[in-house]
């Protein structure tokens, strides 16, 4: 089985994140995705409370999309990929934003990463296959046919609107007091 590993603060989760998930597993690149909500970034502020980010998530759960509530606080990308390679009998893909390949180089252990298949999403007009040509492996999946939605979670909470969130989702924002 293939298990995509998508990873992010989901802070808010939006239907850009959603999409992702649903393209792979209807193409059959994945055959399921385990969505890991992290606690925290060095670079991002503003972080509503884990429970809250997982709970928007669990929105979405179904037999082919997981949400991870056990490892959350693991902080490099690496270390969770060691921790699920002993839980799941399955070929994991780490699932990335092209954006991502930018610094992909300065990652914690970046090079063991690359022992595992890895789906760059294209975003933001990124030229992926230069980003990716200097890693010299065949893991990276590219996908650059995946449709673009212009949309972050930034832009999300700087004006808080339901146009690019699931109802329910926007509805837990509005009893919760979130992002206000």
């Amino acid at each position: 089985m293939k298990l995509g590993v998508y990873i992010g603060s989901f802070n808010p989760v939006h239907i850009g994140h959603i999409s992702i998930v649903n393209y792979l597993l209807d193409n059959g690149i994945v055959d399921k995705v385990l969505i890991v909500p992290t606690v925290g970034y060095w670079d991002k502020t503003n972080m509503v409370d884990i429970k809250d980010r997982i709970n928007m998530l669990k929105f979405f759960e179904t037999e082919s999309i997981l949400v991870d509530s056990i490892h959350n606080e693991i902080s490099y990308t690496y270390e969770l990929m060691r921790k699920l390679k002993e839980e799941y009998d399955s070929e994991l893909h780490l699932i990335i934003g092209a954006d991502n390949l930018i610094s992909f180089d300065k990652w914690k252990n970046y090079k063991e990463l690359l022992t595992y298949k890895i789906i760059v999403m294209n975003r933001d007009n990124i030229s992926i296959d230069s980003l990716t040509s200097k890693y010299n492996t065949p893991n990276f999946i590219i996908l650059n046919d995946f449709p673009l939605i212009d949309v972050s979670s930034t832009k999300i909470r700087e004006n808080l609107s339901d146009e690019y969130l699931d109802k329910r989702v926007y509805q837990y924002i509005k009893d919760k007091n979130l992002y206000r």
